[in-house]
């Protein structure tokens, strides 16, 4: 990801921004959801995504550095009651430039299924190649 300067005037337009790699994605779209600590985020990604998406701590630590450098993410002041929480935990939530890149990203993603829906073959499971959506591993 790119270096973004975190909430100044300057701020790209998220609609010219490159995609999310996929990590990036839902950590973003987990924080939407509130302010999070590392690992749950890691838990809450997993299950949105139904087990499919399983992040690590390396991966995940390494994308929240990111998208922090980015400013689409911030530290959170606000922390729980230390009596159900440890203190060492770092707790993240969204800027608002992070929220209008997720929304970018969310509507960049509703174009692209709707430009594959519309792609020749697709209703009938037939691909370019003519095998079946099955046999090409999809």
């Amino acid at each position: 990801m790119a270096p973004i300067q975190p909430d100044t005037g300057n701020q790209p337009d998220p609609e010219t921004m490159p995609p999310l790699p996929p990590a990036a994605f839902h950590i973003l779209l987990t924080l939407g959801m509130g302010e999070r600590h590392g690992y749950a985020i890691m838990q809450e990604v997993k299950r949105l995504s139904d087990g499919r998406v399983r992040l690590g701590p390396g991966t995940l630590y390494r994308m929240l550095k990111g998208l922090l450098d980015d400013g689409l993410i911030a530290e959170s002041d606000a922390r729980p009651d230390p009596a159900h929480d440890d203190e060492r935990r770092r707790y993240y939530r969204l800027t608002d430039l992070g929220q209008r890149v997720v929304r970018a990203e969310i509507r960049r993603l509703a174009r692209l299924v709707t430009y594959a829906q519309a792609m020749p073959g697709w209703q009938s499971g037939q691909l370019s190649g003519g095998l079946p959506a099955s046999q090409e591993g999809w």
